[in-house]
């Protein structure tokens, strides 16, 4: 007898290349079967006759040390906002608070939680409308044996480095911090994910630093440091470091998703790697919301739903190398997300404030989260 049993969904798991009617069990917190081997009796089945069944849906970039820090967020009502079962914070902890972080927010979260570690000291300690200091900005936080230890006492849960880098986050110390951060996440055999803003450093400075399975969040950001260029074409840079095996992601965030950008992009068939929110506190009431509106946007702008699921659960799992997520084959995590799609007139805004219509908006139904059933927000 399983545990949960969902039914009559519509699957869709890009680490089986599935996409049909059929059936999803879970016991012991993992899945247990999928389609006719998932028939047997449960105590407790859901009809889920119309909406969709993904593998849990995982946003690569998300500030949620809530109460710990101002730019943090509540990871269970995001979660249930968006349908995420893993969200994964983007340094908002570094190694002075990562403790806290992993204690009293990861800890008791109903979502799972990974990290990427900030390669400053304090994490981003003083991001609001009121005070906005980036945390690489002062080189006496860049401790690079304070970051790795922290990394290796919280491995259960640290995915990578974290630098931002660029006017606003790292003011005069340049590509510094980034070097330092590749230089621990070489230590622990991990990826960084590079945030850029404004210039300087450019574009490529970042890039031609960055390994392969390395991130670069903030990816179709407007100008400047955007990927296209005046022309209207990716920069040679942008191509090249895809060609080396740089993941490409979204981190919509209150500044750093241009629709021009984004449509340049997918018109050269460049398509993001992994599509995330950067929800925080100054985005989470727009214009990024959470993890589903910046979904709904891709699918406004033209991507299939099927490449916006896989950039969603497959994708991030495997740029973090956690191949438990981001699937529905048997053993896998216990995780799905329920959603339906919404057809209708919607309006979109971009970072810049430029609109969009679309025709269709994904609205969360509710999650498994290790095999257990969570409502939606609603």
């Amino acid at each position: 007898m399983f545990d949960l049993l969902l039914t009559n969904g519509r699957v869709i798991d890009s680490s089986q290349g599935l996409d049909q009617i059929t059936n999803v069990a879970f016991s012991n917190g993992k899945v247990a079967a999928i389609g006719e081997s998932a028939n047997a009796e449960a105590n407790r089945t859901i009809d889920l006759t119309g909406q969709m069944v993904t593998p849990g849906l995982i946003d690569l970039h998300t500030h949620v040390y809530w109460g710990g820090t101002s730019i943090g967020v509540d990871p269970n009502a995001i979660s249930r906002q968006s349908g995420c079962t893993t969200l994964v914070d983007a340094g908002t902890a570094g190694a002075a608070n990562m403790r806290g972080f992993h204690r009293h927010v990861i800890q008791p979260a109903t979502p799972k939680i990974l990290s990427f570690i900030n390669v400053s000291f304090a994490g981003i300690y003083a991001f609001s409308q009121d005070v906005m200091v980036g945390e690489c900005s002062d080189v006496r936080l860049l401790d690079a044996n304070a970051c790795l230890l922290a990394a290796q006492q919280h491995a259960d849960i640290v995915v990578g480095v974290k630098a931002r880098v660029g006017r606003i986050a790292g003011g005069n110390s340049g590509i510094g911090p980034l070097d330092i951060a590749i230089e621990i996440a070489q230590e622990l055999r991990l990826p960084v994910m590079a945030h850029l803003d404004q210039p300087p450093p450019s574009r490529r400075d970042v890039l031609d630093r960055l390994r392969p399975g390395d991130i670069l969040t903030h990816c179709f950001r407007p100008f400047p440091n955007s990927p296209i260029n005046g022309d209207g074409n990716p920069f040679p840079e942008i191509t090249e470091a895809r060609e080396r095996g740089i993941i490409f992601d979204i981190g919509h965030g209150m500044g750093s998703l241009g629709f021009q950008t984004s449509q340049q992009m997918l018109e050269h068939s460049f398509l993001p790697d992994t599509i995330s929110s950067d929800v925080h506190a100054l985005s989470i009431d727009g214009p990024a919301y959470d993890l589903l509106v910046t979904m709904s946007k891709f699918l406004a702008m033209g991507m299939t739903l099927e490449d916006v699921i896989r950039c969603t659960t497959l994708a991030p799992a495997t740029a973090i190398n956690q191949p438990q997520l981001g699937s529905l084959k048997c053993g896998s995590a216990g995780d799905a997300s329920i959603l339906t799609l919404e057809e209708g007139d919607f309006e979109f805004h971009d970072a810049c404030g430029k609109s969009l219509r679309g025709n269709q908006h994904f609205t969360p139904k509710g999650t498994v989260i290790d095999g257990k059933w969570f409502g939606a927000r609603n």
